[in-house]
């Protein structure tokens, strides 16, 4: 099976995306340089597959460091590559930080990748690109509006480098998934979203306050047009999105793409509101919640959720996982962290 490099490889969505491709049979190397996440998840990973994957703790932002890591690995057919910040409020106080650190770290894997004929890549994108979006469902064909923060703009400027490297070149093809809400962990507990801080995702707040970190949960808002008048979003398990990932990489590997590069997006095709996400974790676990109405944000989108008939029809990936299920693996996984 072809090596694999997995940039982000011991964040959140990386984890998970390591396990699924070791089990899968793939050789995967990580890299992480450790800024959002502990070195300690390389134990999960290994507990989970029995396999200790090469470990790299690396700037892809330095471009020496890419380049001494390609001399080193030279046998890698390709990078799944989810090394970015991605906290949108510090990237509106630090829009530099952002996009020195997301656009050089893709360019520089990108100059590495386009010197290996047959090479692939899975690039982390986000539903994000599409702001608050003129219909739902939303398809791959609504419009990319006006990013509402440095992060979100690295994404359509990361895609918009892909796409045009890859019309010129004929050594890469790569896949872009825009992804909706991850949550959730895996099954057995080891591995799961782990921020550091104070949690900017809605299911770590709820996760903290229900074991008692937080001493409440903030709604933000209960006036949107919405039937319970709350945000909605289309929340996917984190293990059925490191699956879409798999599934991506090898649409490219086994010679099935007739374009060089495609766009994706991935969710359940779902959208639920903040207090039903609210709700269905305390029927999922038992447990109520302490949570309070606030004021609502600025730049909030009210409602996205995706259309999933492409990535059903082309990849042959459908989320399995229901809304209650992740929550529950959410809150295993919270469990398990604080008996640690």
């Amino acid at each position: 099976m072809a090596k694999i490099l997995i940039t982000g490889g011991l964040g959140y969505i990386g984890s998970h995306t390591a396990v699924v491709l070791i089990e899968k049979g793939y050789e995967v190397v990580l890299v992480d340089n450790l800024s959002n996440t502990r070195q300690e998840v390389l134990e999960g990973i290994e507990q989970i597959t029995g396999k200790r994957p090469v470990f790299y703790a690396m700037d892809l932002a330095e471009k020496q460091e890419v380049a001494e890591l390609f001399a080193r690995e030279k046998d890698l057919m390709g990078a799944i590559h989810f090394a970015a910040y991605k906290a949108v409020g510090e990237s509106v106080q630090e829009p530099l930080k952002y996009y020195q650190n997301n656009l050089c770290s893709l360019i520089y894997l990108l100059a590495a990748l386009d010197q290996i004929p047959g090479s692939a890549l899975i690039f982390s994108s986000s539903c994000t690109v599409y702001g608050q979006a003129d219909s739902l469902p939303i398809t791959e064909s609504a419009p990319i509006k006006p990013a509402e923060s440095p992060y979100g703009n690295t994404k359509q400027i990361g895609e918009e480098i892909i796409r045009d490297l890859c019309a010129v070149s004929n050594r890469i093809k790569a896949i872009a998934l825009r992804y909706f809400n991850p949550i959730g962990a895996h099954s057995s507990a080891l591995i799961g979203e782990l921020p550091l801080g104070v949690p900017q995702n809605l299911v770590p707040f709820i996760t903290q306050t229900a074991i008692g970190i937080r001493e409440r949960l903030s709604v933000f808002g209960d006036q949107y047009p919405t039937p319970d008048g709350t945000c909605i979003r289309d929340y996917i398990h984190v293990v059925d999105l490191a699956e879409a990932h798999l599934a991506a990489l090898e649409r490219i590997l086994g010679g099935s793409m007739n374009q060089t590069y495609e766009v994706f997006n991935v969710g359940t095709g779902q959208g639920n509101s903040v207090l039903e996400v609210v709700h269905a974790f305390e029927a999922a676990t038992g447990v109520k919640l302490n949570y309070a109405i606030a004021p609502k944000r600025p730049g909030d989108v009210i409602a996205a959720y995706a259309d999933t008939q492409k990535v059903e029809q082309v990849l042959g990936w459908k989320a399995r996982y229901t809304l209650e299920e992740s929550l529950a693996s959410s809150w295993a996984w919270e469990q398990n962290i604080r008996k640690k």
